[in-house]
C-alpha cells in the first residue's frame, strides 16, 4: 500500500487544519503526561523541596528582604521562623489527588518547550521561509521566558503573597488553618501566571505581525500600564518602596521590550 503524501499546506482544508490541530494536541498530551509520570517519581522532593519550601523562615526569598529591612530599617514583616498559619487536608483522597494533580502541573511546566515546538509546527506554513529559520530561537526565548516568568513567581510574588495573606487577619478568634488545596492553588497559579505573563514580548510579536497592536498605542498606555504593575506590586508586598520595586521592574522591562518588538516590526512592514 502506498505511503500517504503529506498535503501541501497551502491545499490544505479547513477540516485538514482542524486535523493538524488535533494532533498537536495529542502530542503536546502525550509530553505532558510524560513529564508528570517523571515528577510523580519525584513527587516527595517537589512538596518537600519545592512547594512547602516557602512556608519556611530561611527561604532564600525570606532572608534576602530580612536582610533588606535590617539594613535600611524598612518592615521586617519577612524576619520569622515560619509563616503562620497550618496546612491540612480534609478529604480522604485529598493527599492522593493533590500528588496526581501536581504531578501534571509538573508535567505541564517541563513539557513547555515540547507544547511550544507543537505549537511551532502548527503555525510554521503561514510563516514566510525567512521566518521559518528562526525556529531554534523562537523555541529558546519563549521556553526561556516562560521558565523565568515560574522562577520570578515562585521566588518574588509567591513569598510575598503567603506572607501578606498568612499575616493578615481581622480578628484574634480567627487561626489559620488553610486548606491543602487552598496553598497549592496559590503557588501553581502565581508560578503559571508569572510564566504566562513573561511571554508578554512574543505575544507582542505576533499581535503587531497581523496589525492589531502597535508601538504607539502601547506608548500611549505606558503611563496606565504601570500605575497597573505599582498597583499588582503593592498588593503583595509589604508597605515598603524597595519590596515594590523589586516587583515592578521585571514587568516593566518586559513592556518596554514589547514596545521595541511593535516598533521593529512596523519597520519591517514598512520595507516590504
Amino acid at each position: 500500500m502506498a505511503k500517504k503524501e503529506k498535503k501541501n499546506p497551502g491545499e490544505m482544508s479547513f477540516l485538514d487544519h482542524l486535523e493538524e490541530l488535533r494532533w498537536l494536541l495529542v502530542r503536546s498530551t502525550i509530553a505532558i503526561i510524560a513529564c508528570g509520570s517523571i515528577a510523580f517519581i519525584f513527587s516527595s522532593f517537589i512538596f518537600n523541596e519545592i512547594i512547602f519550601a516557602p512556608i519556611s523562615g530561611d527561604f532564600i526569598t525570606y532572608e534576602f528582604f530580612c536582610d533588606l529591612a535590617n539594613k535600611y530599617d524598612l518592615d521586617k514583616s519577612f524576619c520569622m521562623d515560619q509563616l503562620p498559619l497550618e496546612i491540612q487536608s480534609r478529604t480522604m483522597d485529598g493527599q492522593f489527588s493533590t500528588d496526581i494533580w501536581t504531578a501534571i502541573t509538573a508535567g505541564f511546566i517541563l513539557g513547555f518547550p515540547i507544547i511550544i515546538w507543537e505549537f511551532w509546527k502548527f503555525i510554521r506554513p503561514a510563516l514566510y521561509d525567512k521566518e521559518r529559520k528562526y525556529a531554534l530561537a523562537f523555541l529558546f526565548s519563549t521556553s526561556l521566558l516562560f521558565f523565568v516568568g515560574i522562577l520570578f513567581g515562585y521566588y518574588i510574588i509567591t513569598p510575598l503573597s503567603l506572607n501578606f495573606l498568612s499575616n493578615y487577619q481581622i480578628s484574634e478568634v480567627v487561626k489559620n488553618d488553610i486548606d491543602l488545596q487552598s496553598y497549592l492553588r496559590i503557588i501553581k497559579t502565581t508560578a503559571i501566571s508569572c510564566g504566562l505573563i513573561f511571554e508578554l514580548p512574543i505575544l507582542m510579536y505576533f499581535l503587531s505581525k497581523v496589525g492589531l497592536v502597535n508601538s504607539d498605542s502601547l506608548r500611549s498606555y505606558r503611563r496606565y500600564a504601570y500605575v497597573i504593575m505599582l498597583l499588582l506590586a503593592a498588593v503583595v508586598t509589604p508597605p515598603d518602596v524597595v519590596s515594590q520595586v523589586i516587583v515592578t521592574i521585571p514587568l516593566a522591562i518586559l513592556y518596554e521590550i514589547s514596545i521595541l518588538i511593535a516598533a521593529r516590526m512596523e519597520r519591517k512592514v514598512k520595507t516590504i
